[in-house]
């Protein structure tokens, strides 16, 4: 037991020192305002250690305690707004998505974080309502981390976005990290694994997901693959801004806002599915044809 707490020390001293690694490799490259959510985190990081870290003795539990999960919960608010950093980076392209898709996680952060809240006061009683809520967010967070990485390994050709750029290696980081500490997290309940060895994983892996975006953060900038299949990404981009278009000239009030959401995301797709389909476009044809001649 003891050669673990002395390698969970070694990995959770190494953390600042990639950090600020990856910090000052994202400063010289000019990277920092490319992802300057990115580069808070990191420093964030920084920060949150130097001040922990010295409080981890048993005279000063209290104060290590709420320094621990304060910066926990500062760290997976700005783990959200990483996320959607690299979104935007990923839909630059495509002004409308990346509107709507803004709105989306916008809405997402504000349901994280009301959960995270009733889970802490409905379970008052069993434990720290702070390390409720904070453990709530944090897997909330690491859900939409996975989902992130998930997505542009599914989607990747057709956003053009390739696994060499900067953007795709910040959320393979993330997703690593968050997949590892949800997998520890079941092992854990279940009994497979204890307390310590969970700790030693997790800080490992979280090195891990430094060492990776270090390598990305120096690895030379790469665009957008242009030869990937973007047809299907911009159709739905031009569906969106049409039917955005429409509701400006006919706006509703105010309580069919949501039905009318989902009607527009409802016809975007099935629009774009059309306009890929050459029997429905040829069919729709045939009928307006038939239609003037009659």
């Amino acid at each position: 037991m003891h050669w673990k707490s002395q390698i969970v020390q070694y990995l959770w001293c190494a953390q600042p020192l990639l950090e600020s690694a990856v910090a000052l490799a994202l400063w010289r490259r000019g990277l920092r305002k490319k992802f300057p959510v990115f580069f808070t985190y990191l420093v964030t990081q920084i920060i949150l250690f130097a001040i922990t870290f010295p409080l981890r003795g048993p005279d000063t539990y209290e104060w290590y305690f709420y320094a621990y999960w304060s910066g926990a919960a500062v760290s997976a608010l700005l783990g959200f707004r990483v996320i959607h950093e690299v979104f935007l980076d990923v839909f630059r392209p495509y002004d409308t998505l990346k509107d709507l898709g803004t709105v989306l996680f916008k809405w997402a952060g504000v349901v994280m974080l009301m959960v995270s809240v009733v889970v802490a006061f409905s379970n008052s009683s069993t434990g720290d309502p702070l390390v409720q809520a904070v453990t709530t967010l944090q897997r909330s967070v690491r859900l939409v981390q996975c989902g992130l990485i998930l997505f542009l390994l599914l989607f990747s050709r057709f956003l053009g976005v390739t696994r060499r750029q900067q953007s795709f290696g910040i959320a393979l980081g993330f997703g690593l990290f968050a997949s590892a500490e949800l997998i520890l997290i079941v092992l854990n309940a279940g009994n497979y694994l204890k307390s310590a060895s969970v700790s030693l994983i997790n800080l490992a892996t979280y090195d891990v997901a430094i060492v990776i975006w270090l390598a990305y953060a120096l690895a030379p900038s790469f665009a957008r693959d242009a030869s990937a299949n973007q047809l299907q990404t911009q159709r739905w981009e031009r569906s969106l801004a049409d039917l955005h278009a429409s509701d400006v000239h006919s706006p509703m009030p105010a309580d069919a806002l949501i039905p009318m959401f989902e009607g527009m995301v409802e016809r975007a797709f099935s629009r774009g599915s059309n306009l890929g389909d050459p029997d429905s476009n040829k069919a729709a044809a045939a009928k307006v044809g038939s239609k003037a001649d009659s």
